[in-house]
């Protein structure tokens, strides 16, 4: 504690804060980018020593998400930001294609056979039961879907 016109001297406590920067990319969302995205995951998760099991089921999901932007959005660009801590990560992406929030998606029945269930939605299925969190926004004509996953 500081006390009138003493000097500072061992009063001052050290903060350590362990900063890990988002890192961002702009790709085209054609299915052809695929691997450089896939790249960028890959580097910022072996940068923070994700879990093997836990960086398998984030590339599952980050396949399906570009791969419905790429087919389905009518986007011109994708943004795509990771953010990797000690016991999460946290990833987004921003597309400026037609406005759609997959959370709403009714889950499939998966008790039905293949036969029986309609065609589609088993991928954000996967995402939304894989992940921790996924959170959808549509701000400044961009479609912001936000994924985070801690172990």
């Amino acid at each position: 504690m500081f006390i009138e016109k003493k000097p500072q001297s061992d009063d001052i406590n050290s903060l350590d804060f362990k900063s890990n920067p988002m890192k961002k990319i702009t790709v085209s969302p054609q299915l052809d980018s695929m691997d450089t995205v896939m790249a960028f995951f890959d580097e910022c998760l072996a940068e923070q020593n994700v879990p093997a099991k836990v960086a398998a089921q984030i590339n599952i999901a980050v396949d399906e998400i570009f791969s419905n932007i790429a087919r389905y959005s009518g986007a011109s660009s994708v943004s795509i930001d990771c953010e990797a801590g000690e016991d999460h990560v946290v990833l987004r992406f921003a597309d400026d294609g037609r406005p759609y929030d997959p959370t709403e998606e009714a889950d499939p029945d998966v008790t039905l056979s293949a036969e029986e269930r309609d065609i589609g939605g088993l991928g954000i299925f996967m995402v939304k039961k894989t992940m921790d969190d996924v959170a959808y926004e549509y701000r400044g004509g961009f479609n912001i879907l936000t994924i985070q996953k801690r172990w």
